[in-house]
C-alpha cells in the first residue's frame, strides 16, 4: 500500500508531504484547488511521461518520492531478476532536472522508466476517466476474467512457452530461408567442388611442373651442352684435367729449387680433385636428362588446367584453389546441417505446440467454469448500483490457433434496459454506464487482492443522489481488501471514506500553492456540509451531514 507521498517543486506545489491510510480514502476540494495535480504526480513515480513544464520553479527540480509497504505481494523476483534489494518497504523516486532530464530510483538505486513502470504496475491501479475506455477493448476483458478466475500462474507459464514457441518459429523460419538460398546455390557449389576435387591439387606443384617443364622443353639442347663441357673438363684429347696434371708434375720438379712453390702446387691440386667432382655430377646429371614427348604433353595439359582454373576463380595460387575447394565443401556441408538443424526445430516446435496447447485448454476450462459467477456477480453489483434491468455476459469463443491469451478471445455484453438486445460493451454502453460497470469490475478485482492500491479519479461521473451513496459502499468494501484512494465531489462517497483528505489552494505573494491535509471528524462533517450546501456551511447543512455520516 501507498504510505507516503512527498512532492517538491511540481507544477503549484512547493513541498507537500501526505500520510496515506489502510482502508478507503477520499480526497475531495474546490474545483481547481490541485486535486488532479496530486494525481499526476503521482503519476511520476508510476512512470509516466513528464517534461520541464512540471517544475513550478524552472531553475531548481522536481523531485516525487512515494513509500510503499510491499509485504506479501511476491515482488521479490521481481528485484533479484534486477539485482536490486529489496525490502517490505519500498520507495519509489522520480526527478526531473531544469534541463528537462528524468532520473527514477528504486530504494535509492537509479533505473530505467520502464523498469519503474514495470514494478509500478504491480503497486498501484489509476481508475480514471480514460481508463473506463479500456473496459471496450478485448484485451483488457480477458484480463479481469483471468484475475477473476485467479489463473496468473497457468498464465504466467503459458506465455513463457509460447514466446519459446514464437522464438522457435522465427528461428526455423531463418533455416527455411537459408536453405531456399542455398538450394538455389547448391547445384553450383558442388559443379566447382567437384571440378576442383577432380584436379587433385597439390600446394607446390605449378612451380614444379613449369621448372620440369621448362626441362624437358630444352632437354636436347641440356644434354648435348652437358656433354661438350664433359669432354673439355676430363674427356677430351685436351682436356682440363690433363692439363692440370701436367703443371702439377712440371712445377713439382722444380719446387725443390724454390720452396714456395710447394704451396702452388697443392693448390692446383685442390683444383683439380674439385674439377674432377664437378665432372662427374655433370655426368651424372647428364645421365638423368630424358627426352621424353609424352611427359611433355601430360605436363602442358597439367599447367593448362591449373591455369585455366586459376583464371575461372580469379587466384593467384594453387593454395588458394585448395581453400577455395574447402569453402565450398564447408558451405555444402553446411546446407546439410541446415536439413538437420530444421528437423530439430520442427521436432521441438511440435513438442512445445502440443504441451502448450493442453496448457490453453486448461486456461479455458478455468475461464469457462467462472463466467456464469462473474456474470451473477457483475449482474449484481449493476442492480445495487441503480442499473435494475441490466444484464451482463460474458462470451467466450475458443478457437484453434495458439495466441498469447490460449486459443480464447472474450466479448463483454451488455443492455442497459429490459427488452434491448445484448450486444458488445463499445457499441451499446453509456459513458455512465461505462463508468459504474468498470466499478463492478474493479470491485471483482479487488477480491482478489491482486493490488495494493487502486485510485479512482471522479468515479462519480454520471451518478448522484442514492447511487452514490451505493458507489460509496461498494468502495468502502473494496477498502476492506485494499487501499482504495478516490478523488470525489459527492457527498455521498465521502462520507464513506476512513481517511478524508482536502485539497486547497493558498496565494501569498502572488504566488499560488497546492496543500493537502487529513481532516478530522469535525473537519469532516464541515467539509461535507458544504458539499451539500454548495460552500455555504448553515446548521441545517451541518445537520445532514452528521445524518450523512450516521447512515
Amino acid at each position: 500500500m501507498l504510505q507516503k507521498l512527498t512532492i517538491e517543486n511540481y507544477v503549484l506545489i512547493h513541498k507537500l508531504e501526505v500520510d496515506f491510510q489502510h482502508g478507503f480514502s477520499v480526497i475531495t476540494g474546490e474545483t481547481g484547488s490541485g486535486k488532479s495535480i496530486l494525481l499526476g504526480a503521482l503519476g511520476l513515480i508510476l512512470g509516466q511521461r513528464a517534461d520541464t513544464s512540471v517544475l513550478l520553479v524552472k531553475s531548481k527540480k522536481c523531485v516525487v518520492e512515494g513509500s510503499f509497504f510491499i509485504k506479501g505481494y511476491q515482488l521479490e523476483p521481481f528485484f533479484q531478476e534486477r539485482e536490486l534489494d529489496y525490502d517490505d518497504t519500498l520507495i519509489l523516486r522520480r526527478e526531473i532536472n531544469p534541463a528537462g532530464k528524468s532520473r527514477a530510483f528504486i530504494n535509492d538505486s537509479p533505473v530505467t522508466i520502464s523498469s519503474l513502470k514495470e514494478l509500478a504496475d504491480k503497486l498501484v491501479n489509476i481508475h480514471s476517466q480514460h481508463s473506463v475506455i479500456t473496459l471496450n477493448e478485448a484485451d483488457f476483458q480477458l484480463a479481469v476474467l483471468d484475475n477473476y478466475a485467479g489463473i496468473q500462474h497457468s498464465l504466467q507459464k503459458y506465455r513463457t512457452g509460447y514466446r519459446l514457441l514464437l522464438g522457435l518459429r522465427k528461428q526455423k523460419e531463418e533455416v527455411v530461408s537459408k536453405i531456399l538460398k542455398t538450394k538455389a546455390d547448391s547445384d553450383y557449389y558442388h559443379f566447382l567442388a567437384d571440378e576442383l576435387s577432380k584436379a587433385d591439387l597439390k600446394p607446390d606443384e605449378l612451380a614444379v611442373s613449369e621448372e620440369r617443364l621448362q626441362i624437358l622443353t630444352h632437354a636436347e639442347e641440356i644434354k648435348t651442352t652437358l656433354f661438350h663441357t664433359i669432354q673439355s673438363i676430363s674427356n677430351g684429347e685436351a682436356n682440363v684435367l690433363a692439363l692440370l696434371s701436367d703443371a702439377i708434375t712440371t712445377l713439382s720438379t722444380i719446387s725443390k729449387y724454390q720452396p714456395q712453390l710447394h704451396h702452388f702446387v697443392e693448390r692446383l691440386k685442390v683444383n683439380s680433385i674439385d674439377i674432377k667432382d664437378i665432372s662427374s655430377e655433370l655426368a651424372a646429371l647428364e645421365d638423368h636428362v630424358e627426352i621424353d614427348q609424352g611427359e611433355v604433353e601430360n605436363l602442358t595439359l597439367r599447367l593448362n588446367l591449373l591455369y585455366r582454373l586459376l583464371q575461372k576463380h580469379q587466384k593467384t595460387t594453387v593454395e588458394e584453389l585448395i581453400n577455395l575447394k574447402q569453402e565450398l565443401e564447408n558451405k555444402l556441408s553446411e546446407a546439410d546441417n541446415l536439413e538437420t538443424q530444421l528437423d530439430y526445430y520442427t521436432c521441438e516446435i511440435q513438442k512445445l505446440e502440443s504441451s502448450l496447447l493442453d496448457q490453453a485448454k486448461a486456461i479455458s476450462g478455468s475461464r469457462t467454469h467462472v463466467i456464469p459467477r462473474f456474470n451473477e456477480e457483475i449482474t449484481r453489483l449493476l442492480v445495487l448500483l441503480g442499473m435494475n434491468q441490466a444484464q451482463f455476459k460474458i462470451e467466450l469463443n475458443t478457437g484453434n490457433s495458439l495466441t498469447h491469451y490460449g486459443l480464447d478471445t472474450v466479448k463483454f455484453l451488455f443492455s442497459a434496459n429490459k427488452g434491448m438486445e445484448l450486444d458488445e460493451v463499445s457499441r451499446i454502453a453509456s459513458g455512465g454506464e461505462l463508468s459504474r460497470l468498470m466499478l463492478g469490475v474493479k470491485s471483482m478485482i479487488s477480491q482478489k487482492n491482486l493490488l495494493p492500491t487502486i485510485f479512482f479519479d471522479e468515479i462519480d461521473n454520471g451518478v448522484s443522489g442514492e447511487i452514490a451513496g451505493k458507489v460509496g459502499t461498494i468502495l468502502k468494501q473494496m477498502g476492506e481488501r485494499m487501499q482504495v484512494i478516490a478523488i470525489t465531489h459527492l457527498p455521498q462517497i465521502a462520507v464513506k471514506g476512513d481517511s478524508h483528505y482536502f485539497v486547497y489552494k493558498n496565494e501569498n505573494q502572488d504566488i499560488t500553492s497546492t496543500y493537502i491535509k487529513r481532516l478530522s471528524m469535525d473537519e469532516r462533517i464541515g467539509e461535507i456540509a458544504k458539499m451539500l450546501s454548495n460552500n455555504r456551511v448553515t446548521p441545517i447543512a451541518i445537520e445532514n451531514a452528521k445524518e450523512l455520516f450516521k447512515n
